[in-house]
């Protein structure tokens, strides 16, 4: 009987560890931001290499096929654009549109916590969020919507629907996501 209540008490801990839900990584410290922000520079690099360009028309996406699973995603709020790597390999570019003034899409390493394939936003008014991939504690998330060609979300990173159901498919939860720089200056007149 001695024996037994310890190799409960182990076995417990591991089986709640094995069921335990995905945990943030929710790192915007210093070194955190200074990586994703390398990762930001080296992703417009590796998007000429690849795909020939270093453009891309508003709501159109870059996709090599039979590409399988992404294991990182960099998002750069200077340049509101997505890139998807398998490996070391850049798969995947497409724009994006991230927070607007007012709201804030962080910067730093985080990772895919949960994902559903219909979300309706609890915060704005239902608001549907098509292949929906939060990344944080507080509701950020990756999904397809509108892409006007500059920040318009509350703080979400906004994909063109098609490539939001590519990347959908082709991550899992604990999928790292590098979030760089800042959002670009958009002026009094488009900002309102």
């Amino acid at each position: 009987m001695k024996y037994i209540q310890p190799g409960l008490a182990v076995f417990a801990a591991v089986a709640l560890a094995l069921s335990a839900p995905a945990k943030a990584l929710d790192d915007e410290s210093a070194e955190a931001v200074a990586e994703a922000t390398a990762a930001g520079q080296n992703a417009r690099e590796d998007m000429l290499e690849t795909f020939g360009t270093d453009q891309l028309e508003n709501g159109h996406f870059l996709w090599q096929g039979g590409s399988g699973e992404v294991t990182r995603i960099v998002v750069s709020l200077t340049d509101q654009t997505v890139y998807a790597y398998a490996g070391d390999q850049l798969v995947g570019v497409a724009p994006t549109s991230t927070a607007r003034e007012g709201y804030i899409t962080p910067a730093g390493i985080f990772s895919v916590l949960e994902k559903n394939r219909m979300y309706h936003s609890k915060k704005y008014d239902n608001a549907p969020m098509p292949y929906a991939q939060r990344i944080d504690e507080y509701g950020i998330a990756m999904h397809g919507g509108p892409i006007p060609g500059y920040p318009a979300s509350h703080g979400c990173i906004r994909l063109p629907t098609q490539f939001a159901a590519k990347l959908f498919q082709s991550t899992d939860i604990g999928t790292k996501v590098y979030i760089s720089g800042s959002a670009p200056d958009l002026g009094p007149q488009l900002a309102q």
